[in-house]
């Protein structure tokens, strides 16, 4: 077997050194991808867990970009009418100025990540799916240090969200009375012996076998929608992605029902517009592309009975009217990323989300549920107001890219709201300003805002070039550190047409690269 050369970027040191022991096994892009999600959903407590939803995005050499749907469900099937817009605990968060988020085993959505981790390993890997599993049950089973991102989560969260479950209290706790400092050693054996179940038997596990009538008994005795009929109902879909051209470049980005994917989609080509009418972008271009799109998110999309067509019709009316056109119509802050890609070219984006959490574990199990149902921002239409198997919103967007050159590009960030701004700016350095993927990564960020009454205001990262714009926009602005998690986590991996492997991560967040 020919070993393969891969480049990772990753949200920790212990994802990294799996996606390198899977690489050493035999693997490829797509399994190191694998292996790090899964660790990352262990070491990264608090921020996510194995129990959200993901999307992969992968282009494989001589093939289509495509991106694997495994983002969660809205639950309920067979529910009576009053388990609807019941159990579920309000919770305040002292996280970025604060916010209210609703958990409990009302807020948890059907999980696909794992789902669609499984069919790209079926389609797409070159090693055992229990191999991918693996490292992930040997951290969990032996431990691993608290990390910074997690801690400042707990900080915030801890106290309150994660408290009123004892499974989830007694996790966090470590069994004691205080959540994790930096470096603590944190371990779970009962998610060990989870993991090695998922391992063993493969996803259907958790939607027909083993532990989906352990999670359904949970729901069922507590108040939740998801239900065994939800599990045993839910599929991956595979989309092809929306399609944008950069100067050179051919960028591949999450499609609807996901917002991200369009929303991003949008500002990249606004972003090149500009360019092509210009010569050259700045600041303050950023500020008016991103308002312009995000307002017409806010006012168009967020509430939509149809994501999937609501964000064609921005795509459409961006292609129609314009920019300026976009204001005429009306109408997941806590993730994870890995990107990889090796030497034959292959790439393989991932984002996760569990939300902010929604408190509960599943008793025996270790692994935490999450709260998509609870987070106000995925639910503008009203808490339980969608139909049983309709796909939430999402902000996720995972990206692939090549250039004319050969190149190849794997690409994404988690941050909420922000992941689409940090990957317009960073997408747009790489692809029309040919900056490197670090130097991109590193300048300074911007991302227009609104508040609940729809006025706007500039988050940003001071610096030059950004600080004038923000004072010269029509909108209030906000400074930040100049290196804030508030902007994302953009993690990057490449293949340069001389073969040279690549990977670049952000200063933002926690990040661990590789190439071996």
């Amino acid at each position: 077997m020919t070993r393969r050369q891969v480049a990772v970027a990753t949200p920790a040191h212990e994802a990294a050194e799996a996606a390198m022991a899977v690489v050493e096994a035999g693997g490829n892009a797509v399994d190191a991808a694998i292996a790090a999600i899964c660790v990352a959903c262990v070491t990264e407590v608090g921020i996510v867990s194995p129990m959200g939803g993901a999307y992969v995005n992968i282009w494989a050499p001589r093939e289509q970009p495509i991106v694997l749907d495994g983002y969660v469900e809205m639950p309920g099937r067979g529910r009576p009418a009053e388990w609807f817009g019941t159990g579920l605990r309000e919770f305040w968060m002292d996280y970025y100025g604060g916010m209210t988020v609703n958990g409990g085993h009302g807020s948890v959505a059907t999980p696909g990540m794992f789902a669609a981790l499984d069919e790209a390993s079926t389609r797409w890997g070159a090693l055992p799916w229990r191999e991918l599993v693996a490292p992930a049950a040997h951290v969990a089973r032996n431990g691993w240090a608290a990390g910074p991102s997690a801690v400042f989560y707990l900080e915030a969260s801890g106290g309150n969200l994660f408290a009123f479950d004892p499974g989830t209290r007694a996790f966090m706790t470590q069994g004691g009375g205080e959540y994790p400092e930096l470096g603590d050693i944190v371990r779970s054996s009962e998610l060990a012996d989870s993991l090695d179940t998922i391992g063993r038997d493969g996803a259907a596990t958790l939607y027909t076998g083993e532990i989906a009538h352990v999670i359904a008994a949970d729901m069922d005795a507590n108040g939740g929608l998801l239900g065994l009929e939800d599990l045993a109902s839910y599929r991956t879909v595979a989309r092809p992605p929306l399609r944008t051209r950069l100067l050179d470049w051919d960028v591949a980005a999450n499609p609807a029902p996901s917002i991200g994917g369009p929303v991003l989609t949008a500002m990249l080509r606004l972003l090149a517009d500009r360019r092509a009418t210009r010569g050259r972008t700045d600041a303050s271009d950023i500020i008016d592309i991103q308002y312009a799109v995000l307002d017409y998110r806010r006012r168009a999309i967020d509430a939509a009975e149809d994501l999937e067509i609501a964000g064609q019709e921005l795509l459409r009316a961006l292609h129609e009217l314009g920019p300026e056109g976009l204001a005429a119509v009306s109408s997941s802050p806590e993730t994870i990323h890995v990107s990889a890609i090796d030497d034959t070219g292959l790439a393989c984006s991932i984002t996760t989300s569990a939300g902010y959490g929604s408190g509960v574990t599943v008793p025996g199990t270790g692994l935490m549920l999450n709260n998509a149902l609870g987070e106000p921002e995925l639910n503008r239409r009203g808490l339980h107001a969608l139909a049983p198997g309709t796909r939430l919103a999402s902000n996720m967007t995972p990206t692939t890219a090549r250039r004319d050159d050969g190149t190849r590009l794997a690409i994404g960030s988690p941050g909420a709201d922000r992941i689409t701004t940090a990957l317009m700016q960073v997408i747009g350095g790489v692809c029309l300003d040919q900056k490197s993927l670090q130097e991109a990564i590193d300048q300074p960020r911007l991302h227009v805002a609104f508040d609940d009454a729809g006025d706007a205001r500039v988050e940003y990262e001071a610096g030059p070039g950004v600080t004038p714009a923000v004072e010269a926009s029509p909108f209030p602005g906000a400074a930040h550190d100049r290196i804030a998690m508030y902007f994302g986590g953009v993690g990057a991996a490449g293949l340069r047409p001389d073969g040279t492997l690549v990977a670049a991560g952000d200063p933002r967040r926690t990040a661990a690269t590789a190439i071996g």
